[in-house]
């Protein structure tokens, strides 16, 4: 979104920071494929300048498409004006509570007169076409444990002690509830861009600063990595893996510079994606045998792998006793020890 970039090459904080929200809250539109209008792009600019409060731009919106002559939105654009709006709202709004009701009201805001569900538990089954699954569908909650399912599922991670945990495995942790948190699906509609909402404040809860460019510019990408951390079908040889979400966090909160395609992760795909990881091993091991002082960052850069992969590679290659790290990692050198 080049209308907003200007903010940012200005480096006025204020004016930054509204920018880098505004970009993410319409980014997440392309999670169902939506496009704002140019009249929200130019009213957020005036939102951005302080013309202009959140509130004055929802009144605004909302008095442009009442004006409107009625006619069938097939492109949907009144919705994604409306909800870049109120994400804009919500992630400027230093305030939140880890409970299922916040997350049911987060649904409700985002969605009140778009959808007559809006901040309601669907009553009804789903399945739903993935393109990452060539068609298939992911197994979603049934409509009879929907409230249940999703409260137990915050009362286990409310639960949980995070105390001792690396920043690596603290990211997994979330990682892997949000997942369940996702293949719950507990609204008809809006699931992903509620989750993604929910996602970025909690993590600010863990002090993370969170890149919100990355839900600008891979909010597909997102959604297809958690489709593809939920599916499995081990007669096609097909199985769930949150590498594709890893390396979508490591970019997002560690400035990790990960390659994100969409395309990889097509089950199409999955074939040379598992011959490539059960070869990593070797490869990282070859890359040190070749170059001692290489940085697990400068490893991860050469096998166009995320950084959360190599490190964990490391780590069995040095449970395994193949090698060693001498000094830090920032100085030190990698020990061969194995013969």
């Amino acid at each position: 979104m080049e209308n907003f970039e200007e903010y940012l090459r200005q480096g006025e904080p204020d004016k930054a920071e509204k920018a880098t929200i505004w970009k993410a809250a319409i980014g997440l539109q392309q999670v169902d494929g939506l496009k704002p209008s140019d009249y929200l792009i130019e009213t957020a600019k005036h939102n951005i300048e302080g013309d202009i409060t959140i509130e004055e731009v929802r009144q605004r919106i909302a008095l442009y498409y009442k004006q409107q002559p009625p006619k069938i939105d097939e492109n949907r654009t009144e919705e994604a004006d409306k909800v870049s709006v109120r994400i804009t709202e919500i992630l400027s709004e230093q305030t939140f509570t880890f409970s299922p009701i916040e997350y049911v009201d987060i649904h409700r805001r985002l969605f009140q007169d778009i959808y007559k569900f809006a901040g309601k538990i669907r009553d009804y089954n789903i399945t739903k076409q993935e393109w990452v699954l060539n068609g298939e569908t992911v197994l979603y909650g049934s409509a009879e444990s929907l409230k249940a399912t999703l409260e137990y599922d915050f009362e286990q991670e409310k639960s949980f002690n995070y105390k001792g945990l690396n920043q690596q495995e603290t990211i997994e942790h979330i990682a892997r509830f949000i997942v369940y948190l996702w293949q719950i699906h507990v609204f008809g509609e809006g699931n992903t861009r509620t989750v993604a909402i929910f996602l970025i404040k909690y993590l600010r809860t863990f002090g993370f600063n969170v890149n919100n460019k990355l839900f600008e510019e891979h909010s597909w990408y997102f959604r297809n990595a958690l489709v593809r951390a939920i599916y499995k079908n081990h007669t096609k040889n097909i199985h769930a893996s949150n590498e594709f979400l890893l390396r979508f966090f490591g970019n997002l909160l560690f400035d990790e510079n990960n390659i994100l395609k969409n395309r990889e992760m097509h089950v199409h795909h999955i074939d040379t994606v598992k011959v490539r990881n059960d070869t990593v091993n070797d490869t990282v091991f070859l890359l040190i045998k070749q170059n001692k002082n290489l940085t697990t960052s400068e490893i991860s850069k050469r096998l166009n792998v995320s950084l959360s992969t190599v490190k964990r590679k490391i780590k069995d290659l040095k449970e395994k006793g193949i090698i060693e790290r001498i000094g830090s990692d920032k100085v030190g050198y990698w020990k061969i020890i194995e013969k």
